[in-house]
């Protein structure tokens, strides 16, 4: 295995490696970056058997973690983790998003829950059923672990260790206002969200995300109350039931507890349909219908007792969003860009908790919690004459009207390049006023397009990107950053391709060595993500 001192990564593991094709490629970019030229000594290097074990997991902490990909499904991220320490397994089963939102990032979160630092098996929002039910069954192992030894570091939470607003010491902010960005017939219903930071403590980065508290629909918390055959009113801890529901309590997909209470109250097949729901299987089909109320009409008849029932569900999480405003430009204003979700599964209409609570519900001068969850490797490059390319379709293009205006109020002189599509321009260009603006001041070099609805032939930014890829990669070769924000499973995954497909063409390297290029990118942080 040698490396060269030639810019363009070269093959590391042999082809004979026990890897397939992708992880071999992905290994080969992780290699290149921790022993490219100025990290290594120019020439040739060899890495003797032991070093060569060393980096591709004989010591666990030095795997790379091969299925740190939010686009990997569960199954094979927990292959790839096979025969692994518990740490390691716990960290496969995490959405691998780095999202934040249960106040670690994937690889801090699973350390904390071996370490006991954490107990709470259920903050991975973005994982859900499927990541609870695989920690459940990994944290078996946790009662016969040795304890960690004392000098060992405590795993780092990214929230804050201070005083200040946090998580779990969340600040009031003052909601602002709303304000459509669709225009016309769109399909959508996208909202620009402002807030008022002043007096909260509340300080931010481009890059940052916000954190709200939301409250869910009342209308949805009354038709639970009444299926229960419960007092509105009833007490429970020291809330009535009707607002602890709106509050407090998670009333999305019903939770495996809420279907172990079920099964505690009946009996025969009924019984037998709550343990099967209860253990992750779906016996009548209907499992994608069964949020909260939804298990209520299935189980009709069975009333539990209002504090029995609350006990069942999970506790309502914070929604995090992309921060799309820079404090440069107005210090005690912060602004999200958020889809109102609502669809429909069989006849009930399905709302999202805490988009339509911004979109809908929470009205002007309202007080919110709320924190600011800082940035886990998504920010703008330190050096501000470095060029940077952004690809953010639909809401994904917060945090770059966010790098623009940062860049633009502290007047960098680093090119600056977006990529931005939706349906149709006439009624899905978000901000299109500001980035006109920012393009006729020189303050955004380029601005490129893509509307998937506006023409027979639907167009996405990767489209785009391999359309314009002569130019990007110059833009590279000038030691441009990349950053995507956007859907984990579909969007980053095409446009990491393209990415690829770029490389290929017009880097002159083959396809495994492009797709070793765009990891050795990662590694040097030159292609960072915010995917959901």
């Amino acid at each position: 295995m040698t490396i060269h001192s030639n810019p363009v990564p070269v093959e590391i593991l042999p082809e004979n490696a026990p890897f397939n094709a992708e992880q071999r490629a992905w290994l080969n970019g992780f290699f290149a970056g921790i022993l490219s030229p100025g990290t290594a000594a120019t020439g040739a290097t060899a890495l003797d058997g032991d070093e060569a074990a060393r980096l591709t997991g004989g010591a666990a902490e030095d795997d790379g973690a091969p299925w740190h990909d939010p686009s990997m499904e569960l199954p094979e991220r927990m292959t790839l983790a096979e025969g692994k320490p518990l740490k390691r397994r716990m960290y496969a089963a995490m959405a691998q998003q780095d999202c934040g939102q249960c106040g670690y990032v994937c690889e801090t979160y699973s350390a904390a829950l071996v370490e006991g630092k954490e107990k709470r098996l259920n903050l991975c929002a973005p994982g859900g059923k499927d990541t609870l039910r695989m920690l459940k069954t990994l944290a078996v192992e946790l009662d016969g672990a040795p304890a960690p030894a004392s000098a060992e570091p405590a795993a780092p939470a990214i929230v804050s260790t201070d005083a200040g607003p946090s998580r779990d010491n969340p600040a009031q902010v003052s909601f602002l206002s709303r304000r459509r960005l669709n225009k016309g017939a769109s399909e959508k219903q996208t909202y620009h969200i402002e807030f008022d930071l002043a007096g909260s403590g509340l300080t931010y980065v481009p890059g940052d995300s916000f954190g709200i508290y939301p409250r869910n629909d009342p209308r949805l918390a009354d038709a639970i109350v009444a299926l229960l055959g419960a007092r509105p009113d009833a007490s429970i801890g020291g809330k009535s039931l009707r607002d602890k529901l709106i509050e407090d309590c998670a009333l999305g997909p019903a939770p495996d507890g809420l279907f172990q209470l079920f099964s505690y109250m009946s009996g025969g097949e009924t019984r037998r349909k709550a343990q099967a729901l209860a253990a992750g299987e779906d016996p009548d089909g209907d499992l994608d219908r069964l949020d909260i109320l939804g298990s209520l009409h299935k189980f009709t008849g069975l009333r539990p007792g209002a504090e029995a029932f609350v006990e069942a569900l999970d506790v309502l999480q914070p929604r995090l969003y992309s921060i799309s405003s820079s404090p440069r430009a107005n210090p005690d204003l912060l602004t999200l860009t958020v889809d109102t979700v609502r669809y429909k599964i069989g006849q009930r209409e399905r709302l999202g908790v805490a988009s339509t609570f911004l979109g809908e519900r929470v009205e002007t001068g309202a007080p919110i919690p709320a924190f600011v969850q800082k940035a886990h490797g998504f920010a703008l490059p330190a050096d501000p004459n470095t060029p940077i390319i952004m690809v953010g379709p639909g809401t994904g293009v917060a945090p770059f009207r966010s790098f623009l205006q940062e860049r633009a109020a502290s007047n960098a002189p680093g090119r600056n390049w977006l990529f931005f599509g939706h349906q149709r321009r006439a009624s899905d260009f978000f901000y299109e006023e500001e980035f006109d603006a920012l393009r006729d001041s020189g303050k955004l070099q380029r601005l490129t397009l893509a509307w998937s609805r506006d023409a027979n032939e639907k167009i996405y930014v990767q489209d785009r990107m391999r359309e314009t890829g002569a130019d990007l990669w110059k833009w590279f070769e000038d030691g441009a950053h990349f950053y995507i924000c956007g859907d984990a499973k579909r969007m980053a995954k095409d446009v990491e391709r393209a990415l690829v497909d770029i490389a290929a063409q017009h880097g002159g390297m083959t396809t495994d060595a492009a797709v070793a290029w765009v990891a050795s990118l990662k590694k040097a942080q030159r292609f960072q993500a915010d995917v959901y």
